[in-house]
């Protein structure tokens, strides 16, 4: 009997498949898309990616049913499952921790899209209707960093500090590999700028803390920090660097109201372009990509506009120059002939990409003399501690 149920159960997720890959085009009047965000409006991180799906439903005139607030638990699956009784045709997940409940929806509902932000399994789960996405942020980091040591630079040369000063501060949420790739990248378009600049990075064990990540960038600045920058989504740090007059660049949008005197620049990833490329899949009744990283060229990549009342003059002039040399391919985030790992260059280098939950690692990421992230996967997998960085905790 149990083999007769087993059978049939088969058969119908077979029917299922069978139905979704026969549907073919969706008409646009035909879309509904469902959405699960971590926090709410007040995330920094969060608003980015509501800023940019109500951006493409309005000008598209698509149907958009939001679910807010949802932790990254059983809530995500069963906030899921509410969007696929609301009618929804593709649903999109936006935290890393989302992931294991996106997949079991997925399985559940071969119907319907799901579409994650940051997750790394789609490429090996196999599932047709299961989908990641990320963008090479890594190189938005270092444009943002360029700024960051241009500020420096006029620091050390107005003489409000030494060379041996230049150190920054970062204040990060969790020792991921999402997080080491952007502060990493983020250090090296400063370095680039000022060779002797150093950079401590602490950690709140949160994505959206605003007590801890006002703490951790007060704690930077009292141990000779001269310049903030993060990855957590509050306006903890740029509040307490405007409170301490201290130079911010910030993540996921301009912080300029809450630091008008000490905000210099921001990166952040545009969304629009991906969403705008699902419904086109969805429309004319193509595969969406497992894998999706978008770029500069896609403009998925971008910057605020520098705070020029902040900004150190020829901002502007550096990131234009090490933007082109992004876009002609001369510049590589990664080249491992700008970093020592004790002293030595890295010439070889094993990253997690198939990722498991021993997170081994798998797949030589080392060539053309550079570290290839977000090439295998669209989340990053850059884990290295390079010289030059000081971590002053690593409980998360």
């Amino acid at each position: 009997m149990k083999k007769i149920v087993a059978l049939i159960l088969t058969l119908a997720l077979c029917l299922s498949c069978v139905s979704a890959l026969a549907a073919g085009p969706v008409a646009k009047e035909n879309l509904k898309i469902g959405f699960i965000f971590l926090h709410d409006e007040q995330s920094t991180y969060d608003l980015n990616f509501m800023k940019a799906i109500d951006e493409v439903c309005e000008d598209l005139g698509i149907e958009l049913v939001k679910k807010v607030g949802v932790p990254e638990g059983q809530e995500c699956y069963e906030a899921a499952m509410d969007l696929v009784d609301a009618g929804c045709n593709v649903i999109f997940a936006d935290s890393f921790g989302h992931e294991p409940y996106m997949i079991q929806a997925a399985k559940e509902v071969p119907e319907v899209e799901f579409c994650h932000a940051t997750g790394t399994r789609a490429h090996t789960e196999g599932l047709s209707n299961y989908h990641n996405a990320f963008a090479a942020i890594y190189e938005g980091r270092y444009l943002a960093g360029v700024a960051a040591g241009m500020k420096l630079k006029e620091m050390i040369d107005s003489g409000k500090i030494t060379a041996d000063q230049a150190k920054m501060g970062y204040v990060g949420a969790f020792t991921y590999a999402e997080v080491i790739s952007g502060y990493t990248s983020f250090y090296l378009g400063a370095k680039s700028v000022v060779p002797e600049a150093t950079m401590e990075v602490t950690f709140t064990g949160s994505w959206y803390d605003l007590s801890a990540e006002a703490e951790g960038a007060q704690k930077l600045i009292d141990d000779g920090c001269v310049l903030i920058s993060q990855h957590a989504d509050s306006l903890g740090a740029p509040s307490t660097c405007e409170a301490a007059g201290v130079p911010n660049v910030s993540y996921n949008g301009s912080t300029i109201d809450a630091g008008p005197n000490t905000f210099i620049v921001s990166s952040r990833i545009n969304w629009a372009p991906y969403y705008r490329y699902v419904i086109d899949c969805l429309e004319k009744g193509e595969e969406i990509a497992a894998d999706w990283t978008g770029t500069i060229a896609t403009g998925s990549v971008e910057l605020t506009d520098v705070n020029a009342a902040v900004a150190a003059e020829g901002t502007d002039a550096a990131i234009a120059e090490a933007k082109a040399a992004f876009e002609s391919g001369a510049l590589k985030v990664f080249a491992t002939d700008t970093f020592t790992v004790g002293g030595n260059k890295l010439d070889s280098y094993v990253a997690d990409v198939d990722t498991d939950e021993a997170y081994t690692a798998d797949t030589e990421v080392i060539s053309d003399g550079y570290f290839h992230e977000s090439e295998y996967r669209s989340a990053p997998y850059f884990d290295v501690q390079i010289d030059g960085i000081k971590l002053l905790d690593t409980a998360f």
